[in-house]
């Protein structure tokens, strides 16, 4: 067996699986605190209306690790379970891609790999986490 594998094994035996095995889809949002930006209204923004937003950019980094982490993985550095979310395109392509991810959720066969965030996290946070993603971008 592989060496990360029975490694990986073992950090759930001390934690315990349900855990971790529940963690992709089953768990409990965090608040983004926004109240430092600018509201952004009812209806989304077509484009990142936080891009190079410095105070967008730190709370972007928090609501990463609080909302993201567990499945995109430290960094958005994918561990496996959900994709790399450095890869993800620049600008507005990047944008409309990332609203649609984290608006609808993903889901496959009646499976839900992400849970959608629309009604959830606010639309500001959630152009926050974008903002942060666009700085650890690599091609």
């Amino acid at each position: 067996m592989n060496r990360i594998i029975k490694i990986t094994l073992a950090a759930i035996a001390m934690l315990g699986a349900p855990q971790l095995v529940t963690a992709h889809g089953d768990v409990t949002p965090q608040a983004i605190d926004v109240s430092e930006l600018k509201p952004l209204g009812d209806e989304w923004a077509k484009t990142n209306p936080y891009r190079d937003n410095d105070k967008a950019i730190k709370i972007g980094s928090s609501a990463y690790n609080q909302n993201c982490a567990r499945c995109h993985g430290l960094g958005a550095v994918s561990g496996g379970i959900a994709p790399d979310l450095r890869y993800l395109p620049a600008g507005e392509e990047g944008d409309g891609y990332f609203t649609a991810a984290v608006r609808n959720g993903k889901v496959r066969d009646g499976r839900v790999y992400m849970p959608k965030f629309e009604g959830i996290l606010s639309q500001e946070g959630l152009w926050t986490i974008r903002s942060w993603l666009e700085t650890v971008r690599i091609e």
